[in-house]
């Protein structure tokens, strides 16, 4: 890293971090350990707290008299940041910028739309279907346990687990913030594997396992409540499929730089039949309890060189 320090000292770099959807405090966070260590690999850092208001986003990119980046560093989390919203400001600006593009960002936060797609490739996914809010006051939309989640949020934001019960009532929707339509699937038991993809490499498989509820929100950002168990203990045959797997959907969708893909793992079947592909997000998360900078660690890449690597990914895209 010291060798390349000299010639990075050169290159400016804006951080994006903040916004305005559910995920803002996480990428506050995500932004702030990003900017620290591209400082200590040698970049000039400026760090920008987006808000809802483009014209100060473009003034602080571009300003009118003074320097621009060479390069936006996004670490937005959620809705405008990873959807492909904020990525066509930053083409239309003409700024090279890490991460995927519009449509890879677009259709991967469109969890319906990047489910057609992944099956349409043969990857195995949950079942499932996207219903009204208002069936829910009708009963159970189906059979017992099910998942339902918002179409366009990350980080498990508004995720419930429907469990299995006579006596369980369907979740009341009227107070669901996240839009009319749903996204409910089958539950899949069994343990959380993720996989990290670095440019056509995927890094390794971590199980999550949860010391209370399942992996939401509080779980993911909250030291203590989730133990990472990296590389995970499970078979050869599922690591490599789940690597498999977690490289052909960063395909499918035209990523590039960084991606993450979440599975379900159900060890009760037989060799990788219990394997599910669950989602691909294009933004993961960056803080200290993050998943890619701990299996980019595992593989022998520090944080500094982690996002350095993904700085000059952006600076010549594919």
């Amino acid at each position: 890293m010291s060798g390349m320090a000299t010639q990075q000292a050169s290159r400016h770099v804006a951080v994006l971090m903040g916004g305005f959807s559910a995920e803002r405090e996480v990428s506050l966070v995500s932004g702030k350990a990003c900017a620290d260590a591209l400082r200590e690999a040698g970049y000039r850092v400026q760090e920008i707290d987006v808000q809802r208001d483009l014209r100060h986003l473009l003034d602080s990119l571009m300003p009118a008299h003074g320097e621009k980046p060479e390069v936006v560093f996004n670490a937005l989390h959620g809705r405008f940041g990873e959807d492909g919203c904020v990525q066509g400001v930053l083409e239309i600006a003409g700024l090279p910028y890490t991460h995927s593009g519009v449509m890879a960002s677009a259709i991967a936060m469109d969890k319906e739309m990047a489910k057609r797609v992944f099956e349409s490739a043969g990857l195995r996914m949950p079942e499932g279907m996207i219903v009204h809010r208002s069936v829910f006051a009708n009963g159970h939309p189906m059979k017992q346990p099910y998942v339902v989640k918002p179409i366009a949020e990350g980080s498990s934001v508004g995720v419930v687990i429907v469990r299995e019960g006579a006596n369980i009532a369907a979740p009341d929707m009227s107070g669901w913030a996240f839009g009319d339509q749903v996204m409910v699937e089958r539950y899949i038991p069994g343990r959380e594997l993720t996989v990290a993809v670095m440019g056509d490499k995927p890094l390794a498989v971590t199980e999550l396992r949860p010391t209370r509820g399942f992996y939401d929100y509080d779980a993911k950002y909250t030291d203590g409540i989730t133990d990472h168990v990296v590389p995970a203990q499970i078979s050869e045959a599922v690591t490599s499929e789940a690597k498999r797997v977690a490289l052909e959907a960063h395909r499918l969708l035209g990523c590039r730089g960084v991606s993450r893909c979440d599975f379900r793992y159900d060890d009760s079947r037989p060799g990788i039949e219990g394997l599910y592909l669950l989602e691909l997000n294009t933004q993961p998360g960056m803080t200290p309890l993050s998943l890619v900078p701990e299996q980019a660690k595992h593989s022998g890449i520090s944080f500094p060189e982690l996002v350095s690597w993904m700085v000059e990914q952006a600076l010549c895209p594919q």
